[in-house]
């Protein structure tokens, strides 16, 4: 079924019909030629974060309890008074976000100094675990073959140090489908701060101003992308994930890659 700001599907349920929404497009307008380039978030927008980091929380939460002999809650204490501080102190930068950095202050807050030893075998324990716990949603290396072999640019455009996130990519085996890559450590700030879009654009070079920037965020992505760079904006919704509403609406949203694949492909017919 088609209107003209949404696209659903229908799927048969027994005695019924249901309707499920699928891509809903704000701004028709900005969706009548091919991009000249791609942007994409990784956190959230390529795999469901929640789920990894709750498993790799849990990890790290009963790990921390047998080592020091103390309760769950007593660590869920340390670790958030640990995270605000860092994040206080760090404010937008990828540093900010440094798991690491959190482990080593919460052993601090537990008086029992840095403890570098633990603070990095924590952290291996966090990360190790959320990267077993996070899996790509369905369709984003199809979708990624189809922008390829279209020889339209891509880059990720992502929070957070360069290592855990060059990690991730490779995890994921998605080395070789993305051209570039921006980190907040790479730009000096979080999004959504210009620094990382501009870098983004002045590595790839697009031929043209028409930049699709895709993510979860509806400030850092969704806002961020639009009043930085005027990219056509795209927001990937799933469970948790706040539908950005007034000045952070995006262009267009969507829960399944399976649907910018059919978009690009209506788009790539009629050029």
């Amino acid at each position: 079924v088609r209107t003209d700001a949404v696209d659903y599907v229908v799927s048969y349920q027994p005695s019924t019909y249901k309707a499920i929404y699928i891509m809903k497009i704000n701004n028709h307008e900005r969706f009548n030629r091919l991009p000249d380039a791609f942007l994409f978030d990784t956190d959230n927008t390529l795999y469901p974060y929640d789920p990894a980091h709750a498993a790799a929380q849990q990890a790290v939460r009963e790990k921390v309890a047998k080592t020091f002999s103390i309760s769950p809650d007593d660590f869920d204490k340390a670790f958030k008074e640990a995270r605000t501080q860092v994040k206080m102190r760090l404010k937008h930068t990828a540093s900010s976000h440094s798991r690491l950095l959190y482990l080593q202050r919460m052993l601090e807050i537990m008086g029992l100094g840095s403890q570098v030893l633990l603070a990095l075998d924590f952290e291996q324990t966090y990360w190790r675990t959320f990267l077993s716990n996070a899996i790509l949603f369905d369709g984003v290396k199809e979708l990624l073959d189809d922008i390829r072999l279209l020889g339209i640019p891509t880059a990720i455009v992502t929070d957070l140090t360069a290592q855990i996130q060059f990690r991730k990519v490779v995890y994921f085996g998605l080395d070789h489908y993305f051209d570039y890559i921006v980190t907040s450590e790479e730009a000096g700030f979080d999004k959504p701060h210009e620094a990382p879009f501009q870098i983004a654009l002045e590595k790839m070079r697009p031929k043209g101003d028409c930049i699709w920037m895709i993510g979860d965020n509806p400030v850092n992505d969704i806002r961020g992308g639009r009043e930085k760079i005027n990219a056509v904006t795209l927001q990937k919704v799933h469970a948790g994930v706040e539908v950005g509403t007034d000045i952070n609406t995006p262009d267009a949203t969507f829960s399944d890659f399976g649907e910018l694949r059919k978009l690009l492909a209506r788009l790539g017919s009629q050029q």
